[in-house]
């Protein structure tokens, strides 16, 4: 009998080319789909929840797949862990009902991280998980901009211009930055992210932390609606997707 399985999936997203199958280079997608056809012999076709980008990290993407394999759900997990490379890992599994879509659910959170490296040198292993900024930070300012992000707004000036989105309103449930001797990490929850938004804000607070921007300017910069107004889009590989609640309880990863 066909059944909807639900996994989680963590991964470290450097030699990827993102999560979405592309035809210029390997992504996580189209190896959770070639393996998912080992294991069951069946054509996979994963759906994912959050479709994140090259060199971008996740600890608890979900995603979806149909299956008539005799593997029981909470079990998927470990026998797919067999077949996959060291780079990806599931983490849970677990049946949901057929129509179950992990991108068009009611009372979803997701959580990101941000991870940057302030220091006078760069450290070489930090260098596949966080963005490397060599000048002093303030957190404190950086705490005040990232207040103003807080809430329901219209994020036009923190989104990619090559966005289709047109519905650029979205909710920041809080954001939290802390910084632990030369790593700082910038914690946002939220609904949901625009493309490349969490890079955006990202960018634009490091612009704070470093004296170009008052904390008052990321304001400024929310109201005007427009991407030219911002900081630069943070290098992708600081970006980790945390998790991701769902309202059916017991199914995040954070």
């Amino acid at each position: 009998m066909m059944k909807r399985i639900r996994i989680v999936v963590a991964y470290d997203g450097t030699a990827y080319c993102g999560w979405q199958i592309q035809p210029n280079g390997i992504t996580v997608e189209e190896v959770l789909n070639q393996k998912l056809r080992k294991l069951t012999g069946e054509d996979i076709h994963i759906i994912g929840a959050s479709r994140t980008d090259s060199g971008v990290h996740a600890l608890g993407n979900v995603a979806v797949f149909d299956t008539e394999s005799k593997i029981p759900p909470k079990r998927m997990a470990y026998a797919l862990n067999q077949k996959l490379p060291e780079d990806i890992v599931a983490v849970q599994s677990d049946e949901v009902p057929p129509g179950w879509h992990p991108r068009y659910q009611t009372n979803v959170t997701k959580t990101y991280e941000y991870h940057i490296y302030n220091a006078s040198f760069p450290n070489p292993l930090k260098r596949r998980y966080s963005a490397f900024v060599s000048f002093p930070m303030d957190v404190e300012k950086m705490r005040q901009g990232a207040c103003y992000l807080v809430g329901e707004h219209d994020f036009t000036s923190f989104c990619n211009i090559r966005t289709n989105t047109e519905d650029t309103v979205r909710r920041i449930d809080g954001i939290e930055i802390e910084r632990i001797g030369a790593d700082i990490i910038i914690r946002i929850t939220g609904n949901g992210f625009l493309y490349n938004m969490v890079r955006i804000i990202a960018g634009t607070l490091i612009r704070v932390g470093r004296g170009f921007y008052t904390p008052e300017k990321v304001k400024e910069i929310l109201d005007a609606r427009k991407r030219t107004e911002a900081g630069v889009t943070a290098p992708p590989e600081g970006l980790v997707l945390v998790g991701i609640a769902y309202g059916d309880a017991g199914f995040e990863r954070r």
